[in-house]
């Protein structure tokens, strides 16, 4: 996969992607900055200032992507989706202005890293959120940057929609880093496990979870009640790629999302929210899924699943109404 050291790029990064034994490591994110209304943080929100760099087949990225279209911020922040083939880091086919054009029709986002830290040595991951004022990097943490999404753009977003509500914090700080290291991540340490033992402890904590997941939702509408929050959407971004790309590739394959009753009609009703259908890219998911080499070596792309079963109706609302 690569990586930056010391601002060179190296494909000869294993050592930093494992332990000792064989578990798949993911390393913390490098740039933790934050925008702020007020712009006590030394970013202030400002329509017009910030870019997002993603990929649509990114979970991550995804993240933040659904945040960005549910606050109805997609005329305040600027978005770059990552549109060609990954040759070293994620491509693109247009940039940004002044040192961050495309060299040959490419523009490497790995030049973005270094234009903000020369020497920097570390993953090169998106979603990455760049300060145009500043011309550097704010944040390369999705969490952070939903969390800033969710509030610092008040003025200009829907204020209505509130992904991170007061009353509910505690409970969503308890749920999403169970979620987080056992799904979210917990398919990566699957799919990217170098041991048997490694492999199968990942495999018994990803289906005890999702297990734990469904009971849950059998008498929840919502990963914390009645109200829709960004645990459910940090949780959607694997869910929906469960059945398409994790099940077969990352060999999650105790049984398929769609067996779960209310795991499965959960994420219906989460495709269905408005808006939300139309950044999930299927396409994208199986082509940056199906080229890692380390897990698909002969890279080809299958054509299926031809039914994920997304768009029929879903019986949520014996629960709850929408919030």
């Amino acid at each position: 996969m690569g990586m930056l050291i010391d601002g060179a790029w190296t494909e000869d990064d294993a050592a930093h992607r494992h332990a000792v034994d064989g578990a798949f490591v993911r390393p913390e994110a490098k740039f933790r900055a934050m925008v702020t209304a007020d712009g006590s943080s030394g970013f202030e929100a400002e329509p017009g200032r910030y870019h997002l760099f993603v990929s649509a087949g990114c979970p991550w990225a995804h993240r933040t992507i659904l945040a960005r279209r549910l606050k109805n911020l997609e005329g305040v922040v600027s978005i770059s989706l990552s549109d060609l083939p990954r040759q070293h880091s994620w491509a693109f086919s247009t940039g940004i202005g002044r040192d961050l054009e495309p060299l040959e029709g490419v523009l490497e986002l790995h030049r973005v890293y270094t234009a903000a830290k020369p020497a920097y040595t570390g993953r090169v991951t998106v979603p990455l959120l760049w300060d145009k004022q500043r011309w550097t990097i704010v944040s390369n943490e999705s969490a952070d940057i939903m969390r800033m999404l969710n509030s610092a753009f008040d003025e200009w977003g829907d204020r209505t929609v509130d992904l991170y509500p007061a009353q509910l914090r505690a409970e969503i700080d308890e749920i999403n880093p169970r979620v987080y290291e056992n799904v979210n991540n917990g398919v990566y340490r699957c799919g990217f496990a170098k041991s048997q033992a490694a492999y199968e402890e990942a495999f018994a904590r990803l289906f005890e979870t999702l297990d734990w997941l469904d009971e849950r939702l059998a008498s929840s509408r919502y990963l914390c009640g009645e109200r829709i929050t960004e645990a459910d959407w940090r949780l959607y971004v694997t869910l929906v790629r469960f059945d398409v790309v994790y099940y077969s590739n990352f060999k999650c394959n105790r049984q398929h999302l769609h067996e779960y009753p209310h795991l499965s009609n959960y994420l219906r009703e989460l495709y269905q929210w408005p808006g939300i259908a139309q950044v999930t890219d299927f396409e994208a998911i199986k082509r940056v899924y199906y080229s890692i080499r380390d897990v698909n070596p002969s890279g080809l792309i299958p054509k299926g699943p031809r039914d994920l079963r997304l768009t029929g109706p879903h019986d949520r609302g014996r629960l709850q109404p929408w919030a």
